[in-house]
């Protein structure tokens, strides 16, 4: 995944993130085909961008840096591929929240 950092910059507050894998089976021990799964809504913080420029043209950094695990919306950030790889790009706003560890 590094390799990715060198082949995509986010302009502005731009991110791009990699979705998190959900887990196949429930609770009970019943396997979800992978036409039932729903897409994951937790991602990992890959690259960020430099931040928003603002009216006055100064720049307001980013509050995410990379490694931050993200909560976003189900249908939030345009999906990319690179080297077979898939990826979420999406804006700064698009994020709901930070998973503490």
């Amino acid at each position: 995944m590094s390799g990715t950092n060198s082949k995509i910059r986010p302009l502005q507050d731009r991110l791009i993130v990699k979705r998190l894998e959900e887990d196949e089976k429930t609770a009970s021990g019943l396997y979800i085909p992978d036409s039932a799964k729903e897409k994951p809504q937790q991602g990992k913080v890959i690259a960020v961008g430099k931040g928003k420029v603002k009216e006055d043209g100064s720049l307001q950094p980013l509050d995410l840096s990379e490694g931050d695990t993200i909560l976003f919306g189900k249908y939030s950030g345009q999906e990319i591929k690179v080297d077979g790889e898939e990826y979420l790009i999406m804006r700064e706003d698009d994020v709901y929240g930070v998973v503490q560890n």
